[in-house]
């Protein structure tokens, strides 16, 4: 990679108990770009994140983000040094509204003092214009009164995705964005990635191949907490290794 990553691990090591779930794993994400961690389940890649984002101790290695070791930075501190993640579970306010679920996030993000809090969204003009930026940057904006706990699932994982954007990330992670989601509903979403890669550097895990191979500029592969492969989308799809451990092909 020639450019300087604005994000790489360093020999991560996670343990739980006499189980290696990463093992010395070593990446690095090349800014503005779509960086794809893909394998079979119990991989290792939610874990991977989990160790990225400060969930879970690294038993070894290092995670740097721009330079600065963020190795296990609690998750709640991630948003100020501009890493967001979206996870695969819904963690939206049901009965909030699209706008208030994104101002809040927004609100949060901002820094602002306990007494700010107790004005009325109203009169946050400039934040409340950003939201409603990031919701029509998701494609929400039909729905941006609508309580969240009425859109369908894959409106909900664009309302997740908003949640991270309000933070004004400069490294978005996605855990497994089109879990669920109807063709149509993935196709949505893909276009979304597409859409927001190079204003923002995303680090994804997928599994459907052909999204993976249709938005990624970079695969890293993934088995049984190893890295067995890592290139460009044609490079992966040629590979051997991964074809045995990923795609079940044999030779």
């Amino acid at each position: 990679m020639s450019v300087e990553p604005i994000l790489r691990t360093d020999d991560l090591v996670c343990d739980f108990g006499s189980l290696r779930a990463v093992d010395h794993v070593s990446l690095a994400v090349a800014p503005g770009g779509v960086h794809c961690v893909i394998g079979p389940n119990a991989a290792g890649k939610s874990t991977l994140f989990n160790l990225i984002s400060g969930e879970v101790p690294a038993t070894a290695g290092r995670v740097v983000f721009e330079g600065r070791d963020v190795t296990g930075l609690p998750p709640h501190r991630l948003p100020h040094v501009g890493i967001a993640r979206c996870f695969q579970r819904n963690t939206l306010f049901p009965r909030f509204t699209v706008f208030e679920n994104v101002w809040v996030a927004a609100f949060a993000r901002a820094g602002a003092r306990a007494p700010a809090f107790v004005r009325r969204v109203g009169e946050f003009g400039e934040l409340g214009e950003r939201v409603r930026g990031i919701i029509a940057e998701v494609g929400l904006e039909a729905k941006t009164e609508a309580r969240a706990e009425t859109l369908s699932h894959g409106q909900q994982r664009l309302l997740e995705i908003a949640l991270g954007l309000a933070g004004a990330p400069k490294l978005l992670l996605l855990d497994e964005p089109t879990q669920g989601l109807s063709p149509e509903a993935t196709q949505r979403m893909t276009q979304l990635v597409r859409r927001l890669a190079g204003r923002y550097t995303i680090l994804l895990i997928e599994h459907k191949m052909d999204v993976v191979m249709s938005i990624s500029d970079w695969i890293t592969v993934m088995s049984f907490g190893q890295v067995i492969a890592a290139g460009a989308p044609a490079e992966i799809r040629r590979d051997p290794a991964v074809r045995r451990a990923y795609l079940g092909a044999r030779g």
